[in-house]
């Protein structure tokens, strides 16, 4: 048992290790205890660092998930989300769509033979579009077996020659203060760098990012030009992205 924690917490712990996600319904049903006293443990998993709180429950905390793992992680919003952003690519556009679970569907989501150019630095994005008769450029660059992406100085420079209609990005976390942010420091480099060749920028994100912070940040709420989700943020968030024109599109 991990010091600190009482036994339900250590069930509710061990219940995300093994799914990933819980839902507060759901844990109301298997201990039959209070809303409230769930709340409270999840705070106190969440201030240990174990897990990550998120409207109705939680998903385990983690750096550089893998992606095995992390397809299961709001795996329904996130195919939403994606179908939601393909439908906002026009024919010949240029776009850009960079590593994620997120990103790949909207790659999924594109019909086959659409007249577009799609650069993207994540090798299973690349695979997803193979067959589907869409011009696609994929950067060299350093590979990272947890999430499928390309990074590095060979990414940067292929990057930076380019100029995209449209990007899609994922994103760890947004808030207020920091804007939007990754857990990693070689991805985070490769969404400032599309950013500054893009004439639109699009944020793919579960609701669950909302509020969260990561350790690197990418881009202040002024950079963007919309989020696309499956749930609006909370009121301050929802205001502070509004005021820097972005705009908030729900599936």
């Amino acid at each position: 048992m991990i010091n600190g924690l009482n036994e339900r917490q250590q069930q509710i712990l061990e219940l995300l290790n093994a799914e990933r996600e819980v839902k507060i319904t759901e844990l109301k049903e298997l201990f039959a205890v209070t809303e409230m006293t769930l709340r409270r443990d999840l705070e106190k998993l969440e201030s240990a660092g174990n897990i990550r709180r998120t409207f109705g429950g939680a998903i385990l905390m983690g750096r550089d998930i893998a992606l095995q793992d992390r397809y299961s992680l709001m795996s329904e919003e996130k195919m939403k989300i994606g179908k939601k952003a393909a439908g906002l690519i026009q024919p010949g556009d240029s776009v850009f769509i960079d590593a994620g679970t997120t990103t790949l569907q909207v790659a999924r989501y594109l019909p086959p033979g659409m007249n577009i150019k799609v650069v993207t630095n994540a090798v299973n994005i690349a695979a997803e579009l193979m067959g589907k008769q869409i011009q696609t450029l994929v950067t060299g660059g350093m590979l990272i077996d947890t999430t499928a992406a390309l990074v590095g100085p060979i990414t940067e420079r292929t990057i930076s020659g380019m100029a995209f209609d449209r990007i899609f990005l994922g994103a760890t976390g947004v808030n207020i203060k920091h804007g939007f942010s990754n857990s990693n420091l070689y991805e985070a480099e490769i969404k400032k760098v599309a950013i500054s060749q893009a004439e639109e920028v699009n944020i793919v994100m579960d609701h669950s990012k909302f509020g969260a912070k990561e350790l690197f940040s990418f881009a202040p709420l002024s950079k963007v030009h919309r989020i696309v989700t499956d749930q609006l943020p909370a009121d301050e968030l929802l205001s502070a992205s509004e005021e820097s024109g972005i705009e908030l599109c729900t599936q």
